[in-house]
Parts: C-alpha cells; sequence; structure tokens
C-alpha cells in the first residue's frame, strides 16, 4: 500500500533517503570506541534502521491507518535517533555529528510532510 502513485514501499523516497541515512549511521558509529559497541552504537544503529523499516512494514500492513501509523513510528525512531545523535554529540566531541544531525532533520521533514499525505 506504499501509495497510490508507487507499487512498492522501494519506489518511496523517504524509503529510499532512510535506507542511505541508516548507511550513513553506519559508517558514522564505527567512529565509536569499541566499549560502545553494545551501548549507544547499537542503540544509534537499531533506531536509524527502524526508521526505514517501519515505512515498508507499514506500507505492507493493507490499510492507510495502519501506513499511518507506522510512520508515526518511524518518526518516533528518527526523534530517538536525534536524542542519541545529541548525547552522543556531547559524549565524543571529536566525532563531526553536523552531518548526520543535518541528514536526519531532512529525514524528519520529508516523514512529516509525507504522514500529511496519508489519508
Amino acid at each position: 500500500m506504499a501509495d497510490s502513485k508507487t507499487n512498492s514501499f522501494k519506489d518511496l523516497l523517504i524509503w529510499q533517503k532512510s535506507v542511505l541515512f541508516a548507511k550513513e549511521i553506519y559508517g558514522l558509529t564505527v567512529r565509536l570506541p569499541r566499549d560502545e559497541d553494545y551501548g549507544l552504537s547499537s542503540q544509534i544503529r537499531r533506531a536509524a534502521v527502524s526508521i526505514p523499516s517501519n515505512i515498508a512494514e507499514g506500507s505492507k500492513r493493507g490499510t492507510r491507518k495502519d501506513f499511518k501509523q507506522f510512520l508515526h513510528i518511524a518518526a518516533g525512531s528518527a526523534a530517538e535517533l536525534e536524542t542519541q545523535l545529541l548525547i552522543a554529540k556531547e559524549v565524543y566531541p571529536r566525532i563531526d555529528w553536523k552531518k548526520a544531525l543535518d541528514d536526519l532533520n531532512v529525514v524528519q521533514r520529508m516523514l512529516t510532510s509525507f504522514i500529511r499525505t496519508v489519508h
């Protein structure tokens, strides 16, 4: 049920952008200390992967109401991720988090706009 103009969640620009963003996050989190592998790094990665995952799952639920609910869950994951990145920025200031935070802001704006289009 991606939307009326697409046949698959993979056609959705927001899904594509959030997958690329998740890959960016993986590249960034390898810079964290090894002792964060099961801590902040893992949390950040899970939240980043949750965004496109919820978009995909919601699109296959069959109703617009369900799809919209999963888009809201994706938006919640994005907010969770923003919090984690802001914490990481404070704890690990030598890592440049700016691009990730800027890119996350783009994903969040796209999600908000897309949610408005699903009726």
